[in-house]
This record gives structure tokens, sequence and C-alpha cells, in this order.
């Protein structure tokens, strides 16, 4: 049983329930025990990571320590959880003056981090860990008659120096999960663009709303029944935002976007509604209907 300390990020108890409850689920199934830290905060991208980068680092490493006291790498389901949490663990590893001031801190709650496991992503570990050709094995719901459009998003594949997971100009871990589960993938466009979700609070709305509009014209203009993506804030941007970008450029699109648990789920026999697809914005009732 692979085993690992969770680290579920803000979204997934948030936002993007289905998001959670899909993960939880498709683990299970696929062997992999994943032990929630209950006690874990939010990784700080954004305000918290502008206003004070030390601060930031103090929110991380007392996250990673949780995982240390566990013994367990911290698997994660986001995109910008991963590259906040591997980027502090960087900053800590390679700066012992910095480590100790943190660690300082750390311990008024009597925590110490102390570099001694490593943060990963749901995507990574299913393909390295379960295996794509255990995967193959559990499919009892080959997705053959869905054209699928992956998207990526930013924090997944850059910068290198911090994911370094596969080559962020051509990456092809979606493309081959898709495979393996008999799906169909798209090339299009959007494949490594921006979903604008960062944009959003910082940026006049008609430049995040263009980019959601953008990136799911892109998926359709390829034919795509739907896109996945591994990270709920992109999720959240193409799904939630879609019908006000569509509104902002008047233009109907009607793609849907399931999160990954969500595609392993459908193809390893798992129901739609015990997957979430019914929460979603954009319809996904044409995928529930090929599947049912």
């Amino acid at each position: 049983m692979l085993k690992y300390a969770f680290y579920t990020g803000c979204s997934a108890k948030g936002v993007a329930p289905e998001l959670y409850d899909s993960t939880k689920l498709v683990a299970e199934k696929l062997g992999m025990e994943l032990i929630e830290l209950e006690a874990a905060t939010c990784c700080g991208a954004g305000a918290v990571q502008e206003k004070d980068e030390f601060m930031s680092l103090v929110i991380n490493a007392r996250n990673l320590a949780l995982a240390e006291e566990l013994g367990l790498d911290m698997l994660t389901i986001c995109n910008t959880c991963t590259l906040m949490l591997r980027e502090a663990k960087f900053k800590l590893d390679k700066n012992p003056e910095v480590r100790q001031a943190v660690n300082e801190v750390l311990k008024e709650v009597g925590l110490e981090y102390k570099g001694t496991i490593e943060v990963t992503h749901f995507l990574w570990e299913v393909i390295d860990a379960v295996g794509l050709d255990k995967l193959k094995s559990m499919v009892v719901r080959p997705l053959k008659e869905f054209n699928i459009a992956p998207f990526y998003g930013c924090h997944i594949i850059r910068p290198p120096y911090l994911i370094g997971y596969e080559d962020p100009d051509n990456p092809k871990s979606i493309e081959m999960l898709i495979e393996a589960l008999g799906g169909n993938p798209v090339d299009h466009e959007a494949r490594l663009a921006c979903c604008g979700f960062h944009s959003f609070w910082s940026a006049e709305d008609k430049v995040t709303l263009r980019l959601t509009a953008m990136d799911t014209q892109a998926a359709k203009k390829q034919k795509a029944d739907f896109m996945v993506t591994p990270c709920p804030l992109c999720h959240t941007q193409l799904d939630a935002m879609q019908p006000e970008a569509e509104e902002k450029i008047g233009v109907n699109i009607g793609m849907p976007v399931l999160h990954l648990p969500q595609l392993i789920g459908l193809a390893i026999g798992l129901k739609p509604k015990e997957l979430g697809l019914h929460k979603h914005v954009i319809s996904t009732k044409s995928i529930i209907e090929k599947v049912a």
C-alpha cells in the first residue's frame, strides 16, 4: 500500500469539493493511502507570498514539518500548492540561516523543519508509483469515445528548477494517462497556457476572462469533448468563470472541464455522481450520458 501525507489545499475543501471526494475514492481504488494533514494551513500563494516572504516560508515549513512528523512524503492535488511547498523546501534546504530563523518560529508550536520528505503531485504518483500498466489493468470503462484536451496549468511544469518532473516545453504525462485510460488525447494551442486565475485578483477582469475564453475555445476548435486539468485553480477559472467569459466575448463555448481524479474514476468504474460531475458549472451531461 502506497502511503502519503495528504495536503488537500484550500480549493478542494472550498470551491471544489468534488476534487476532494474524487481524489479520496480514486486513491483508495489505486491502493494509495492518504493520511490527511488536518492541521495544515493554506500555502499562502498570492496575498501572503507577496506581502511577507518570510511568513510564507514559515507557513509552508510548518506544513512540511507536519508531514515530516508522519514520516511520509507529502501528496498534493493543486499545482500552485505544489509549487509553493517545493519552493519553500528549496529555499529552506539551500539556506541554513533562513532555515534556522524559520525553525525559531516553529519552535513556538513544537515543530521543526528537518528537510526529510519530498513534495509530490497526485498526477506524478499515479504514473510513477501506481504505474500505467496497473492503471490499464483496472480500466473497466475505456474512454475510447472521448477526445480529451489536456490542460496542464503553469505551476506543474514551471519553473523547471523547482518542478523538474518533465520537459516544461513538451510535457506528456497527461497524454500518457489519457491513453492508459483508453481515451484520445487532443493537441491544442492552449495545453500549456495560463488559465488566468492569478491574474483575476490583480488585473482587469477582461484580461483573465479573455484567457479563459481563449483556452476553452482552443480545445473546442480541435473538437475536444472535454478538458482535463490537474489543478483546481485552473478548473475554477476554466469551468466556473466560463459563463462570464462567454458573456464577455459574446460566444457560446460550453466546454466541460474535469478534474484529473474524475477522469481516472470514470475509467475504473466509479459513478459520475460519486465523482461529483453534477457539481460543475458547465454541464457534464454529455459525458455522463456516454458512460452511463
